[in-house]
């Protein structure tokens, strides 16, 4: 098994390419050893010590470290990737499910702005985020201000402000006329 190392714009979080499916549909943001319960790869990365949070994608695992060198993390986090897809285990074991429509907030008069925004996010944001090991979901919409859940490697990234300002913010503004600002949750 052959596992691709990427940058990615966060400096505190690596992406590890494992050359197969991670997670079928959906992604999995773990900040935590009480999440990591919910996944034995997760539990073994947060093992690690410095490792302080684990993000899957379709296919990527994003590492965030609050503290060591990447040189000296890197080996140890292939070798827990590697073991766990060898295993044969699974990704979850149970829960695992992200925040659902029902966390989202925006008045039903909005309801037509909010279906173009997120097209906009799913089909312009989302892809370009994932390749820089994260991912941006909506929240909500209210009073012309689009919230977004910034996941993976754009969670405390320092380019992830500039991202919502003159990226998504820009996008929106030029499609939707209603957005104002956008604003991370």
């Amino acid at each position: 098994m052959f596992i691709q190392t990427e940058a990615t714009p966060n400096p505190a979080t690596l992406k590890f390419l494992p050359g197969r499916a991670v997670l079928e549909g959906g992604t999995l943001d773990l900040r935590d050893r009480d999440d990591a319960a919910q996944s034995p790869l997760a539990e073994r990365l947060f093992a690690i010590g410095g490792v302080s949070g684990v993000f899957f994608g379709s296919d990527f695992i994003a590492v965030t470290k609050d503290a060591g060198e990447w040189q000296q993390l890197k080996p140890m986090i292939l070798g827990a990737i590697m073991e766990h897809f060898m295993s044969g285990a699974p990704l979850i074991v149970s829960g695992g499910a992200e925040p659902s429509d029902a966390d989202e907030f925006f008045d039903a008069a909005d309801a037509e702005t909010v279906a173009t925004i997120k097209e906009l996010i799913e089909t312009r944001v989302r892809p370009a985020v994932a390749n820089d090991g994260g991912d941006i979901t909506f929240r909500g919409f209210k009073e012309g201000v689009v919230y977004l859940n910034m996941k993976g490697a754009c969670a405390g990234c320092p380019s992830s402000t500039a991202t919502l300002r003159h990226g998504i913010q820009n996008l929106l503004r030029h499609f939707i006329p209603d957005v104002t600002e956008v604003r991370p949750i």
